[in-house]
């Protein structure tokens, strides 16, 4: 009975370290692929899209609170990997830790549904898990360059717009796609197949001509968005728009297509823009269309059930969950009111 006893009491640490270590290893790798491609804002290194955070905020999303240890852990992996430790590091190592369970933590006080099937959902995830959320780690961490005499006090708002933006972008682009593919539970019909392969083989042409092209082709990939959005929903849009995100920043980061013959300035702004309005399209377009269709067979349920109902009252059966002995009560009662309201009415006439 002890032996028992202690199993489950054992077990739950070695989940729990398990789960941390897993959550750790995710966003250290995650944070050495967002290193691939930097910019540089006033001296100050940065990412465009920073995957960490969309890594850390998924996580807390799907399986708690209890997280986030690895998220700190992770983020104590990405800093040591590139710098040793010091005040400054501390206070980004906090700053990286605390913006995702602020994001978690409001995006649970909302109400907030995993599957991003409502428009709120969407609105939620843009607004409060990414914008207000990541303010948090942005300040944190260029603050602590400043008061450590990293970066000049000038350069403060120009380093901070970039580090925002690209911790914003992690969660815009990366939490809808984890949280997508958490969420598939069986494959596309056959019929299906050929359309995704149709768009996939469309967007890999289209994306990196756009993206390359020294002509400014870039509002080409907004239809492609929208087909995807459509046909497919969430994941469609999604996956699309991480795909045009990073062949966007491939382009940003070595100064082709459109981002030629701009400053650096003015490559992180242009790229920013970007990929902002195409997730927040992809996103809450998606969002939208997965609200209506979900009414739509809610009302067609409604209706499909009022049918039967009247189906069974006319052939004067007892509809679906109600017993016929049910119906014969309320008949005879029925019949019992009509006979006395017609005997106290001759009465009254008599």
């Amino acid at each position: 009975m002890a032996a028992v006893v202690a199993t489950p009491e054992l077990r739950r640490p070695a989940v729990f370290a398990v789960r941390t270590l897993a959550v750790a290893l995710g966003y250290y790798a995650a944070g050495r692929l967002g290193l691939v491609r930097e910019l540089t804002v006033e001296g100050a290194v940065f990412t465009p899209i920073w995957p960490p955070t969309g890594v850390a905020v998924a996580c807390l999303l799907l399986l708690g609170i209890r997280v986030w240890p690895g998220i700190a852990l992770g983020a104590l992996f990405v800093i040591m990997s590139l710098t040793s430790l010091r005040p400054a590091v501390i206070g980004n190592l906090i700053g990286n830790t605390a913006a995702p369970v602020c994001a978690y933590l409001m995006l649970r006080k909302v109400g907030f549904r995993n599957d991003l099937a409502r428009l709120r959902d969407g609105l939620a995830l843009v607004f409060l898990g990414a914008l207000t959320a990541m303010l948090l780690s942005s300040t944190v961490g260029v603050g602590m360059l400043v008061l450590t005499d990293k970066l000049a006090a000038h350069s403060f708002w120009a380093v901070w717009l970039a580090w925002w933006v690209g911790d914003a972008m992690g969660v815009l682009i990366v939490t809808p796609v984890l949280l997508v593919l958490h969420a598939i539970t069986r494959p596309l019909r056959p019929a299906r197949w050929k359309e995704a392969v149709g768009l996939g083989l469309i967007a890999c042409a289209l994306v990196p001509l756009a993206t390359h092209s020294r002509v400014s082709l870039l509002f080409l990939v907004y239809p492609l968005l929208i087909w995807a959005a459509l046909r497919f929903q969430l994941a469609g849009s999604m996956l699309c728009a991480l795909f045009t995100s990073v062949m966007a920043t491939v382009a940003a980061t070595d100064s082709v297509g459109p981002f030629e013959r701009l400053s650096r300035v003015e490559v992180m702004i242009k790229l920013q823009a970007f990929n902002g309005t195409m997730a927040l399209t992809a996103l809450l377009l998606s969002a939208v269309i997965t609200e209506q269709q979900h009414t739509r067979r809610s009302v067609e349920r409604a209706c499909q059930e009022l049918v039967e109902v009247l189906e069974h009252l006319t052939a004067g059966d007892a509809p679906p969950g109600r017993p016929v002995k049910d119906i014969q009560e309320t008949e005879t009662t029925e019949t019992t009111k009509a006979t006395e309201t017609t005997e106290t009415t001759e009465d009254k006439n008599g």
